[in-house]
């Protein structure tokens, strides 16, 4: 049975002034990650607030057990980028 899994982070980005500023925090996280995991990265709320952000990375595998790899190794990332920017992690699975 294939897995989906679906890692979502919230960012505050309290050294924002701008969505200009904004941006470029969130389009480095979203390019490296794809980059380094081939996963699907995108901002899904928060587009119009300059200091708060919300990226969802998605993963498809036939085996849950590398879905699961995979998604900690984005988190890892992720939390080594961002440090204390990061204040939330949420993991769920569809399928």
């Amino acid at each position: 049975m294939p897995a989906i899994g679906v890692i979502t982070f919230e960012l505050r980005l309290e050294d924002a002034h701008s969505l200009k500023d904004k941006r470029h925090y969130v389009k480095s996280l979203k390019d490296r990650l794809r980059a380094k995991f081939n996963v699907a990265v995108s901002e899904i709320d928060h587009q119009e607030l300059w200091q708060r952000a919300l990226v969802a990375c998605v993963t498809v595998s036939p085996d849950q057990a590398f879905a699961e790899q995979v998604l900690q190794s984005v988190e890892r990332e992720a939390s080594s980028l961002l440090g204390p920017l990061l204040v939330g992690v949420t993991t769920e699975w569809l399928a």
